[in-house]
């Protein structure tokens, strides 16, 4: 998710980054902080019951839209400790995994959207290989604890082996530029999703919180798309317009999915879609991933904004300082939270709101879980990944079976994976067809 910070400065890739991208590509082996969570709270996960936490430790968990590899630049910042989400904001590392029992997920190349200059996308380009980079560092350094996913079918075999299934997304294409064959790199590097745009339209796509430039997708945006379906990458519409949506919908040759929206019908947000989108997402045979962020209408506290907004002024990109600049960043910013608390704010039973209506509308074989941790999701009863087996619980309660349920934590989505791999495969026995 994140809201919009300063654009990545221009530059071109360093001798290192050029090899660290040439290991990324093929030669590694081995099985920012942005807006934190609303509410902080302790790590412990809220109890459930015995039932409820055998059928979520028999599932296999995924969720679609994990921001936690901005914090994996953060001197000092391990995924391999325990934080807390009070001291630091962070809200996924290794040890709230396994005691959430989440399996891995899409681990996000995220991308703020900047000016649509040359320079500013060529940073924009050279940052996002970088964090894609780091991401395959992280399984590299860790071969025992994450695996790298390929095909949909190796993320039940990594969680067999009782490995983090590492597959990775793309959170605005922005950093492709012109040149929509990058797209193919980042298919080399492990991307199996890519959004288009986030909260600014870009060359691609509108935004769904930006004014109308493009009516939909650009016809860049369309070529796109033709090029996600040649290489088995899912098409992500979370973040772009209804209209865009809707060329996805009509365009792509399979299924398209929103990797962390909610409901429009439960909040009325210009990033939630509406039921008649529900309904043609599902026909489409696309899923929605519901997240934990625009749940509900919150109570906008004045001083706490203007807070914010001068925090932000005075450490603009506060996950590259240095050591002594973020420890400062961090007393300041848990001085605000003290200070101007939310009041009112989104709780757990707002994020159920949104996921029993989207099941409802959409039908249980085409929703599931994208909470965007650590890119603004989290609430009150469910501030980190440590508090998902309440999801599982709560769905149990509300009716549905363990066959359901697995559906929502992953089989949908992998479902759709697979047959983006179908059609990149159809299309290459095809490739005139």
């Amino acid at each position: 998710m994140r809201a919009p910070s300063r654009p990545f400065a221009s530059g071109t890739l360093t001798r290192r980054a050029l090899l660290l991208t040439g290991l990324a590509l093929g030669l590694i082996t081995g099985p920012l902080a942005a807006r934190p969570a609303k509410h902080p709270a302790a790590n412990a996960a809220p109890l459930v019951s015995a039932e409820g936490m055998r059928v979520h430790r028999s599932l296999l968990t995924l969720d679609t839209h994990l921001d936690t590899p901005e914090f994996l630049a953060i001197p000092g910042w391990s995924i391999m400790d325990r934080h807390d989400t009070r001291r630091d904001f962070s809200q996924v590392d290794v040890p709230r995994m396994k005691q959430g029992h989440l399996d891995g997920g899409f681990w996000a190349i995220y991308t703020p959207q900047g000016p649509l200059t040359p320079a500013a996308t060529r940073g924009a380009r050279d940052a996002a290989i970088m964090r894609g980079v780091a991401i395959r560092e992280m399984v590299a350094a860790h071969p025992a604890i994450f695996a790298l996913a390929d095909k949909a079918a190796d993320a039940p075999k990594i969680a067999a082996s009782g490995r983090i299934v590492v597959f990775l997304s793309i959170e605005n294409a922005w950093p492709l530029g012109d040149d929509m064959t990058l797209l193919d790199t980042f298919y080399r590097l492990g991307v199996r999703i890519s959004g288009f745009a986030h909260f600014r339209n870009n060359q691609f796509a509108d935004s769904a919180t930006d004014k109308e430039q493009w009516g939909g997708l650009s016809p860049a945006g369309k070529g796109l798309l033709a090029r996600m379906n040649r290489l088995g990458v899912v098409p992500d519409l979370s973040h772009s317009s209804d209209k865009a949506l809707d060329d996805a919908l009509a365009l792509s040759r399979s299924p398209v999915i929103l990797t962390h929206s909610g409901c429009r019908a439960v909040f009325d947000h210009p990033r939630n879609i509406d039921d008649a989108h529900l309904r043609a997402l599902s026909a489409q045979g696309g899923v929605i991933q519901i997240n934990t962020v625009y749940v509900k209408a919150e109570t906008s506290d004045p001083q706490r904004t203007a807070a914010m907004k001068a925090l932000e002024e005075k450490y603009p990109d506060n996950g590259a300082l240095d050591p002594a600049a973020r420890a400062a960043w961090l007393t300041e910013r848990r001085a605000i939270e003290a200070r101007y608390p939310v009041i009112n704010g989104p709780t757990f039973a707002d994020v159920m709101a949104n996921l029993l209506h989207a099941i409802k509308i959409a039908g249980v074989d085409h929703v599931g879980i994208g909470a965007d941790w650590d890119g603004g999701g989290g609430v009150s009863g469910m501030e980190d990944v440590a508090g998902l087996p309440r999801i599982t619980e709560a769905l149990l309660k509300a009716g549905y079976s363990r066959e359901d349920i697995a559906r929502i934590w992953s089989g949908n989505v992998l479902r759709v994976l697979a047959a983006a791999e179908a059609e990149a495969a159809r299309e290459a026995a095809n490739p005139g067809g």
